[in-house]
């Protein structure tokens, strides 16, 4: 019995591993064109809106981050930290943008509750996140790109760790200005 539970584990961890591998294998590289987008999503501060796409913020840095869930520990701790340093981002002319699989009303909510002050965008299908390299089904992957203003990839991050991950990206696009 104990050999069954260990084969079992053994075989989770390479099924887990070798399907992260395969999707980082697909994630743009740095200098290539970001992958375009159109997905529905919630913004706050812009209610009038509810789809964005990549030429929305043309002329601007992007801070494009995939997370799995909403209301996760590690992601409200991502998606906190980037909140915190959002006029930071603003002083260099970037937007921050998270998606994930979750709902627009997911969204809503996290943002209401968690005070998140960009673009959460909604990709239930995991078809944009699959562009990015960044989809292990049924949840997007926490892989982040840096996207300049000529909509190019500028800088990648994969398989992240939430925590200081905002001030990692700040201060990888102060070098880049």
């Amino acid at each position: 019995m104990r050999n069954l539970v260990v084969s079992i584990l053994i075989s989770f961890i390479f099924l887990f591993n070798c399907s992260s591998a395969i999707a980082f294998d697909f994630a743009p590289e740095v200098g290539d064109i970001a992958p375009n987008f159109q997905l529905k999503g919630f913004n706050k501060n812009i209610k009038s809106k509810n789809v964005w796409e990549l030429n929305d913020f043309k002329g601007k840095w992007i801070v494009m981050y995939f997370y799995p869930k909403d209301f996760t520990a590690g992601c409200t701790l991502e998606a906190k930290g980037f909140s915190e340093l959002k006029k930071d981002f603003s002083k260099y002319n970037a937007e921050i943008v998270g998606i994930s699989a979750d709902n627009q009303d997911s969204h809503e909510s996290f943002c209401s509750e968690k005070s998140i002050n960009y673009t959460l965008l909604s990709d239930p299908e995991g078809i944009i996140s699959n562009k990015y390299g960044s989809w292990i089904p049924p949840f997007s992957d926490r892989n982040t790109f840096l996207i300049s203003p000529k909509g190019e990839i500028s800088y990648r991050w994969i398989s992240v760790l939430p925590i200081n991950h905002a001030k990692e990206v700040l201060n990888v696009l102060k070098k880049k200005i």
